[in-house]
């Protein structure tokens, strides 16, 4: 036991949803090689998701990697269904520092554990950090979300004073309030209103969820050091406006290619997913041509309407394209998810429906040519790593900003419009696997992938943040 006293000891509190728990789990296991005792922290509402896709013996962890729970102040709800984000980050603020600063004390006075050195905290869970100070330990914030987020957030005060938040009525859809430019964002181009996080489309000034952003986001900008998941090259110049506002970052990601260097070790095997993956998907991709398969997955969190779930469906059927689509239980309001025989029957042996898979391993098959992606992070990185090319339908937070640098910056994708219909889906599958335009975005995302892979290899610029991060903050004991 002597050993593991004397380990520094990081406490890693995720946002509870999929597109958080990934990216920490990933920092988990670079802490955990480098010879940190780990305390990874789930709500309540994720614990019972671990229990029932990974059985008991997954939340065990490891003698030196741990996990633990705490309330999230939500009532009890079905499993299988979604969170509601605006409740749940509202809530978190005010019910779960508490809970997390008595988790903190009971770490600190437990017989056989080291002491904790570090509170690692979710960007969107701020508290976090505050706790830790309160009790006299360091507390960073790890950034889940794009850099391009990150700017745009630090200037939501902004928006207020310009008179752009809250949108003045309800015919803000259509009557061009949307394509209102916004030119005044050092370090964002060709941008609209329309780009900016979804939690902008709001006439109420009361606006849970664009409130939590901004104060969140501003909260950051008191704590010691930020680490981000992104890497110099692909977001430098929205990164470099970020760092004349708050130098102290570090660019560490993609943490998804930072966790492949690790050697072999036991912590390596944790798999962060709340949902059973189907693996079966594999085998049915390794029948299919190179770079002709539509990828299709919303995320864990987006929810459609019936009518938009069944233009996907028609849209991908009228491709004649080979597709993958992942069909959450819960993709559809009130859980109305039917298609009926004859769709079947016409996608017959060239569409397969599943309901969650491993996506870095369909997204790296070579039968993959376009991943139809709702332009979260972690899918905006992992299809870069992949080098695949996109189509975004944004749904939620700042998945609109990444689907406009996807298309404008990155040069890797075209975006679908946000009233989802069958010809325009078709026309894009078409024009990104058959067209020069589409060829050009295949190139673009196989020249993101070498970069990523060289920012994280040895001597590349996140692999050196990382080293820096850990002669700069987390020297404990050094």
């Amino acid at each position: 036991m002597g050993s593991l006293i004397n380990k520094p000891h990081v406490v890693l509190l995720p946002f509870p949803a999929q597109g958080h728990v990934n990216p920490f789990m990933q920092l988990a296991k670079l802490l955990h090689s480098r010879g940190f005792h780990i305390t990874f922290v789930n709500n309540e509402f994720n614990r019972q998701r671990y229990l029932k896709s990974k059985g008991s013996e997954y939340l065990e962890g490891l003698p030196d990697f741990k996990f633990e729970t705490i309330t999230d102040g939500l009532p009890p709800s079905d499993p299988d269904a979604t969170q509601d984000i605006a409740s749940l980050s509202d809530r978190a603020r005010k019910d779960m520092i508490v809970p997390f600063r008595e988790l903190l004390k009971k770490l600190n006075s437990t017989p056989d554990l080291p002491p904790v050195s570090c509170v690692i905290s979710d960007a969107f869970l701020i508290f976090g950090v505050k706790a830790a100070r309160e009790l006299g330990i360091l507390g960073i914030p790890l950034w889940t979300a794009s850099g391009c987020g990150l700017l745009v957030y630090l200037h939501y005060p902004e928006l207020r004073k310009r008179g752009l938040f809250p949108c003045k009525d309800e015919n803000f859809n259509t009557d061009g309030t949307l394509d209102t430019p916004i030119d005044w964002i050092p370090g964002v181009k060709d941008f609209r209103l329309r780009d900016l996080p979804m939690p902008c489309r709001s006439t109420n000034p009361n606006e849970i969820l664009w409130n939590c952003l901004k104060d969140e986001t501003i909260d950051c900008l008191s704590c010691p050091a930020m680490m981000v998941n992104t890497f110099e090259e692909f977001e430098h110049e929205a990164m470099e406006v970020v760092k004349t506002i708050y130098p102290n970052i570090y660019n560490i990601g993609p943490l998804t290619l930072l966790e492949k260097s690790l050697s072999q070790s036991q912590a390596k095997t944790l798999n962060p997913s709340l949902w059973k993956q189907d693996t079966k998907c594999l085998e049915w991709l390794d029948k299919q041509k190179p770079n002709s398969v539509v990828y299709v997955n919303y995320g864990s969190i987006a929810v459609l309407s019936e009518q938009h779930f069944r233009e996907f469906a028609w849209g991908l059927a009228d491709s004649n394209y080979p597709f993958l689509w992942v069909v959450r239980p819960d993709i559809v309001k009130a859980n109305s998810a039917t298609l009926t025989e004859e769709y079947y029957e016409v996608i017959k042996d060239r569409g397969l429906l599943a309901p969650w898979c491993p996506q870095e391993q369909v997204l790296a098959h070579k039968s993959v040519g376009v991943y139809l992606s709702h332009s979260g992070w972690n899918s905006t990185l992992e299809t870069i790593c992949a080098g695949v090319p996109v189509i975004c339908y944004p749904l939620f937070a700042e998945q609109t900003t990444n689907a406009r640098f996807s298309c404008t910056v990155w040069g890797i994708g075209v975006e679908l419009d946000q009233d989802v219909k069958r010809e325009q889906l078709t026309r894009l599958v078409k024009e990104v696997l058959e067209s020069e335009n589409g060829k050009k975005m295949k190139r673009r995302a196989v020249e993101w992938k070498k970069k990523a892979e060289e920012a994280t290899s040895v001597g590349g610029s996140s692999y050196n943040d990382f080293n820096r991060l850990f002669q700069e903050v987390l020297h404990f004991g050094n």
